[in-house]
């Protein structure tokens, strides 16, 4: 059985969560930020985590070695607010061993 990593996420009211995210329940980070209620209600994961509405955009602050973008998240932050080079969309980061020590900061909702 897999172990829970240490992620930290920072809110967008800029409180910094260091918090304990299982592996073994194939859990993107969207998933882990609305478990831990780190976003209003309706405010992230609008889509369901399909890569279709970016509420779960967010600014990715380590050197984690995160998987290749794919070509629907690319496309979703083409046409994104608030995108800067680091963006990424929650929904596509699973939960995994390589992701221990991933720290995050969740784009603005408006």
């Amino acid at each position: 059985m897999e172990q829970d990593i240490n992620i930290t996420i920072i809110d967008r009211e800029g409180i910094s969560h260091t918090i304990e995210a299982p592996t073994d329940m194939a859990m993107n980070l969207m998933e882990v930020v609305r478990v831990y209620e780190l976003a209003p209600e309706g405010t992230i994961g609008i889509c369901g985590g399909m890569a279709m509405c970016a509420s779960c955009q967010c600014y990715v602050l380590s050197n984690t070695l995160l998987p290749e973008m794919q070509d629907d998240e690319e496309a979703m932050l083409s046409e994104a607010f608030f995108v800067k080079d680091n963006s990424r969309l929650g929904c596509q980061i699973q939960m995994t061993p390589a992701m221990e020590g991933l720290e995050v900061k969740l784009a603005p909702a408006e």
